[in-house]
């Protein structure tokens, strides 16, 4: 069974930085696409970066382009999810999940599992 642990959320003034961590495990997550999403109160849970394991390529929203960066470590079985230049607008429940599929997915609906997500809130 697939199991997501996000971690690392938190409270920081804007500016500021986080890391968030998806520690995956129960499959063998070579072939597989991982993504962060977010979502904040009354608003729908929006895409914000991807990675295919195999190969690294990623994928960014635009709100979030040079100032995030989603990275894995083979190794631990782990997503990153660097988050720099924060805005109070960034604030959110952060969500990883995984992709079976081996390509690029940005639709909350084209992931199979999810992790229990964690909080970010940026202060002003």
């Amino acid at each position: 069974q697939v199991q997501l642990v996000e971690s690392g959320g938190g409270l920081v003034q804007a500016g500021g930085s986080l890391t968030l961590s998806c520690a995956a495990s129960g499959r063998t997550f070579s072939s597989y696409t991982m993504g962060w999403f977010r979502q904040a109160p009354g608003k729908e849970r929006e895409f914000v970066a991807a990675i295919i394991w195999r190969g690294g390529n990623t994928y960014y929203a635009d709100s979030v382009k040079g100032r995030f960066t989603i990275s894995r470590d083979n190794a631990k079985n782990t997503v990153y999810l660097q988050m720099n230049s924060l805005k109070p607008e960034d604030t959110a429940v952060y969500y990883c999940a995984a992709d079976v599929a081996f390509r690029i997915a940005t639709m909350a609906a084209e992931y199979d599992y999810w992790g229990q997500g964690t909080q970010v809130t940026v202060s002003s």
